[in-house]
């Protein structure tokens, strides 16, 4: 017999307008994305966790939260580090504190030297995003492919990929990624289950 918070849980999820039911960090958990992963539902927890426990502990040091910008995404148990630091000492910092989170498998630090990045690259950034996910959806040569379960991360216009995916379909969103305008680079961080 099921236990009765799934069949509640999984109803909610499927609703209609019932968008995430954990968002905080970048691996917001919705019906669709439930369905479409290639991670397990406990993968998908364990990342969340991952993101919000790593953003509680950087924010609680007032040198990294008054003077650094980072986004903090995970997938599977493998972290990307995106952001800005004004110096070595405290990106260092930051990648220490990020890998000693529990659960986390792998850290890339694709964080730089510089100052915290202004509204309007990151605004910018969220429309290249949008733009990327858009041209993932075109993909239609590969059958199977599923244009969610690749995470797309933007920072000052690069663009990072995540995700569980097969080499060909990891290749394919590279290069639909490189096509998009305002892109500056395209970083792949996939794990590929070839």
């Amino acid at each position: 017999m099921k236990h009765p918070g799934t069949t509640i849980l999984l109803i909610v999820l499927l609703l209609p307008g019932c968008g995430g039911i954990l968002g905080t960090g970048g691996a917001e958990v919705t019906g669709l994305s439930l369905l479409h992963d290639r991670r397990s539902s406990s993968a998908i927890m364990a990342d969340e966790r991952i993101e919000v426990d790593a953003t509680m502990e950087l924010n609680s040091h007032d040198d990294i939260s008054a003077k650094a910008h980072f986004n903090i995404t995970s997938y599977n148990g493998i972290v990307l580090v995106t952001g800005e630091a004004p110096n070595e000492r405290l990106r260092n910092k930051i990648i220490s504190i990020v890998r000693m989170i529990d659960g986390v498998r792998l850290v890339y630090d694709e964080m730089v030297i510089a100052p915290p990045s202004s509204f309007s690259s990151r605004s910018n950034d969220a429309y290249i995003t949008t733009k990327v996910k858009n041209a993932l959806t075109t993909i239609d040569d590969i059958p199977g492919f599923d244009a969610t379960r690749v995470k797309i991360i933007t920072e000052n216009g690069a663009v990072y990929l995540m995700g569980l995916v097969h080499k060909q379909e990891g290749d394919r969103a590279g290069e639909a990624a490189r096509r998009v305008k305002g892109v500056t680079k395209v970083v792949k961080v996939f794990e590929y289950i070839d």
